[in-house]
Order: structure tokens, then C-alpha cells, then sequence
């Protein structure tokens, strides 16, 4: 017997698209739609009423999408959308989707197949046109990321002013050679955060040395990996600023075995402020996210769009604190 996924790979479109057809809720492509009733009389495929009014039917699930479960920064933002969740009614599935973009795709064609309510995106490692595309036939919002110019709902902090604070900050403490360790180039805020490492050395007439940005992965692996690369060139950062906290304590290992000291021969700062960050040896300074917040408004926007109600503000820029530890010199906390 032919099944919908049957019917999408003949027509050579998404099992979305087949639904939409199907429904006839949503507008289709006049010749899409004709390909996909031709593909249906050549397979003989009858959709399944009763399959329908079940998948019409509310799941009371959400989804929540992480890169890495291993990092510790998603935990905090997955116990807000828990918390969220509970309070609204709903369940959370959390998937890791690893970078690997067809297994993002993998949990959004549940919602496809209404086998859940809405989506929460951590990380928008993804075609823009794609989840631009989802996200006008799916309740979904984008949680700690955000897309430039999209109406897509989001909750975020700053990341580009952010990161353009604690480098001034190292700037002002007189490190003339502060190395950045930028996430992947591929990642928005990875993007926005560089963005802001640029702008405070333009705005105190430093010059851009490309030796000192290096790319890693947001992993503690690569934060050590790349430190090492840094400390090999001829003339060393005296300062290194990691996009993530997770990467700058892979730096300060990276230090520790090179035989230097932090912060006396090469200060170190971060960004996310997890709750390592205060732990570790010497302290991290480090922008604090409100990572708890941040699940915890994804999720009361998301229940907003899954209801058909008016959210008000689609973009939320939550506020973010620079903390200042051992690792940059102590000093205090500065709100942006």
C-alpha cells in the first residue's frame, strides 16, 4: 500500500507539501499541485480519513531543538522551556541534532506530521529560506538566535553589543593583541559576536590581524585546540576572547600546558556565563545570557502562536551583564 512519503518521492517534493495538497488549506503551486494529484492516481494512494482527523488532533507536545546536549549552556535554557511548558500544559521532546542539519529536519517533519504542536530552535544551522519557509506553516521561535531581517519570532540577547563590551573591557585593561576564538561561521550569533570583537578594536584604532581570529566549534576540544594554534604564532595574544565559555576553559587548559599563567601572561574571557564558568581556575569573566529566561519566554511566545493570539513584540532582546572574574582581573559587573 503507497504512503504519503511514497507520493513526495515520486512528486519529488516534502511530505509538507503533499499534506498541504491534500488539505487544501494552504496555497500550492498550481503545477506542484498537479504534480503531486498525478503522483497520487499513479500510486493508487487514498489518504486515510481517519489517519487525518487523528493528525488534526492536539499532541500537546513541543520540541525543543539543541545542537549539542552535551554542551552545558542548553541546559539552564532547557529547564526554562520545561518549566514553561509545564505551566501551559505541555510536554517537551528535546533532540540534539549534533550541527547535522537532516537530523534537524528529521524532528520538524513531526510537526509536519502532527505528531507535535510547536518547535523551539536553539540554533538556526540552517538553509534561511527553509525555516523561513517552516516557520509560515509552523508555530516556531528561535531561542538564543535570531535571523537578520526575519519576522520569525526569536528571543535573544545582544550578541554583537555583547561581545563588543567584553572586548573593550580587555581593551581598556591595555592588551593591544586580543585573539578571538569565534564559533562555527556557519552560526549567527558566532557572526554577531565576531562582529562585535571587530568593532570595539575599530573604535579604539586597533588594527584587524587575521592570525589572531580562529574558528572552533563551541566545544571545549576545539577551545584547547585552537588556544594551541594561537600560542604557536610569533607574537602572542596577551589577551584571548572565546565565544563561549565551554571554549575558553579549553584555552585556559591550552595555557596552562604551554607554561603560562592566566591572567598574568594572557588574560581569557568568555561568553554565556554557565555555571562552570565561577568554578574553574582562576574564575572566568564572561557575559552572563539569561538562559533560563530565555527558554522560559520561547516557550510563552510559542503557546501565543500555536493558539492563533497576538504575541506584541515578536523580537525579544533580553538583557545580558558582563562579569568580571580572576581570569581578566576582578572588577565588577556591567549591565547592557
Amino acid at each position: 500500500m503507497a504512503t504519503i512519503h511514497d507520493v513526495a518521492r515520486l512528486a519529488k517534493v516534502s511530505i509538507a507539501t503533499v499534506s498541504r495538497v491534500m488539505s487544501g488549506a494552504d496555497p500550492v503551486n498550481p503545477k506542484t499541485q498537479q504534480r503531486v494529484m498525478e503522483a497520487m492516481e499513479q500510486l493508487n494512494y487514498t489518504p486515510n480519513g481517519l489517519a487525518r482527523n487523528l493528525r488534526s488532533l492536539k499532541t500537546n507536545v513541543i520540541i525543543a531543538l539543541v545542537p549539542d546536549i552535551k554542551n552545558p549552556f542548553f541546559s539552564e535554557v532547557i529547564r526554562g522551556i520545561e518549566d514553561g511548558a509545564r505551566e501551559a500544559g505541555f510536554h517537551v521532546l528535546v533532540g540534539s541534532t549534533d550541527g547535522d542539519r537532516e537530523k534537524a529536519k528529521a524532528y520538524m517533519a513531526l510537526l509536519e506530521e502532527s505528531r507535535a504542536d510547536g518547535l523551539i530552535l536553539t540554533t538556526a544551522q540552517m538553509d534561511q529560506a527553509f525555516i523561513e519557509d517552516f516557520a509560515a506553516r509552523r508555530p516556531m521561535v528561535l531561542a538564543c538566535e535570531y535571523i537578520a531581517g526575519s519576522e520569525i519570532p526569536c528571543v535573544s540577547i545582544d550578541n554583537e553589543s555583547a561581545a563588543r563590551k567584553i572586548t573593550k573591557h580587555l581593551l581598556a585593561l591595555g592588551h593591544t593583541r586580543i585573539a578571538h576564538i569565534m564559533g562555527p561561521s556557519n552560526v549567527v550569533l558566532s557572526q554577531a559576536r565576531l562582529n562585535g570583537y571587530k568593532q570595539a578594536l575599530r573604535e579604539h584604532g586597533m588594527p584587524e590581524d587575521e592570525l589572531l581570529v580562529q574558528e572552533g566549534d563551541f566545544s571545549i576540544e576545539s577551545g584547547y585546540a585552537v588556544a594551541k594554534k594561537l600560542l604557536s604564532i610569533e607574537r602572542l595574544p596577551t589577551a584571548i576572547f572565546a565565544a563561549s565559555d565551554v571554549m575558553a576553559i579549553g584555552a585556559l587548559r591550552a595555557i596552562h600546558d604551554h607554561g603560562l599563567r592566566v591572567p598574568d601572561d594572557i588574560a581569557v574571557a568568555g561568553f554565556d556565563d554557565i555555571n562552570m564558568a565561577s568554578y574553574v581556575s582562576p574564575a572566568l569573566t564572561t557575559i552572563h545570557q539569561p538562559r533560563y529566561e530565555i527558554g522560559q519566554r520561547s516557550v510563552q511566545m510559542l503557546v501565543k502562536l500555536m493558539k492563533a493570539e497576538e504575541l506584541g513584540q515578536a523580537q525579544v532582546v533580553l538583557e545580558d551583564t558582563m562579569i568580571i572574574r580572576e581570569s581578566s582581573g576582578k572588577g565588577h559587573e556591567e549591565k547592557g
